[in-house]
């Protein structure tokens, strides 16, 4: 049993951080389906950005959508909707054989209204009906407005991926949204089964961090954050609230363990992977950070849902004067504003791309 094997048989589900064009033509998501244990795929703005701007896999649809008219946000849903639409038609399978417990892909709504609770709501519904396919997940931003925005949609029946999450407070502030919109479904006697999951950044703590704390205390705080968190989320689920829905049929929302990438050169590339082991979770990570742990990765036990050693070293973080809630709370608006920031690249690279392919097309 290979390492990616062996965080299956824990139960915690394997995602790629990644999308691109050129990863579905070459057949390597396909392989990394096969032969990785890869059940899942998610997508930011930064990801998007990257990969149409550092490719030129895009530009003959790009041409395309522009000379027929599209611009702008529109255009990109379009070529966003085509790439995920396949990948989640490569996931199908998997989101059958698991009874829709895994094998989904999430779109996010545009980080521009991610202040906006009714455009949020709107954006969700309308990528959902279009995407038509069981197995996507929308992805909208723990912000105020998207707490507030995602028990509409849960109501909605509207499968949902909790984004920009830093701490326990948010998760479960994220959980109770989640809640709250099965509860409604259920007194309006409609199914209770909604997928969702909960996604925790990790490795962006220890970014903020590294130069605030000793040596001994580098890349600790966001795998003690994180535990806190499990902690929440296995209490949350023995809870006699959610006991009660579950026993209507709804399933949980998993934690999902988002920015695994190790950041630090210093530091073992598949730290946050090995250190989050946990059944019950998902750990969606970069392609570079997937191919490492499949060479040299160990599952060496699983992260405890009790206080334990995370305590301990939360206090550690106290003693130097770390102020995690506050810091929870920026490094969330942090978080929305670079997927702003890349959102705008993004459209300034549609925009670049549909003028060239537009002018070369009328010089013809």
């Amino acid at each position: 049993m290979n390492a990616t094997q062996s965080l299956r048989a824990l139960g915690q589900s394997l995602w790629l951080d990644q999308i691109t064009r050129d990863l579905l033509n070459s057949g390597t998501l396909a392989r990394y389906i096969r032969e990785l244990s890869v059940t899942g795929l998610t997508s930011n703005p930064t990801i998007f950005d990257k990969a149409i701007s550092d490719s030129h896999s895009y530009d003959d649809a790009i041409r395309s959508l522009a000379l027929a008219g599209e611009s702008g946000e529109a255009l990109f849903f379009n070529l966003a909707l085509e790439d995920l639409g396949r990948a989640a038609d490569l996931f199908r399978p998997v989101h059958e054989a698991t009874d829709g417990i895994d094998g989904w892909v999430s779109l996010e709504v545009s980080p521009l209204i991610a202040n906006d609770t009714e455009a949020t709501v709107g954006s969700a519904g309308q990528l959902h009906a279009r995407m038509r396919r069981p197995n996507v997940l929308i992805k909208i931003p723990g912000t105020q407005a998207g707490i507030s925005a995602i028990e509409q949609v849960i109501f909605a029946g509207i499968p949902v991926n909790v984004t920009l999450l830093f701490s326990a407070a948010q998760y479960l502030a994220a959980a109770e949204a989640y809640m709250r919109g099965l509860e409604r479904r259920v007194a309006a006697g409609l199914d209770a089964r909604v997928g969702s999951v909960a996604s925790i950044f990790v490795s962006r703590w220890d970014v903020a961090v590294k130069d605030r704390v000793p040596a001994e205390l580098r890349n600790r705080l966001g795998i003690a954050i994180s535990m806190q968190t499990y902690q929440s989320y296995r209490a949350l689920l023995a809870g006699p609230r959610w006991q009660k829905l579950a026993a209507a049929g709804a399933r949980p929302q998993r934690v999902l363990w988002a920015s695994t990438g190790t950041k630090d050169k210093a530091a073992r590339d598949v730290l946050y992977v090995e250190a989050l082991a946990a059944p019950d979770t998902v750990n969606t990570m970069p392609e570079q950070t997937l191919l490492a742990f499949a060479d040299h990765g160990q599952v060496q036990g699983v992260l405890s849902e009790t206080a334990g050693d995370g305590a301990a070293v939360l206090a550690d973080f106290s003693r130097q004067s770390i102020d995690t809630a506050a810091l929870a709370a920026q490094l969330q608006r942090e978080g929305a504003e670079a997927f702003a920031n890349s959102w705008r690249d993004l459209m300034a690279s549609i925009a670049s791309k549909s003028a060239q392919t537009v002018s070369r097309a009328a010089q013809r």
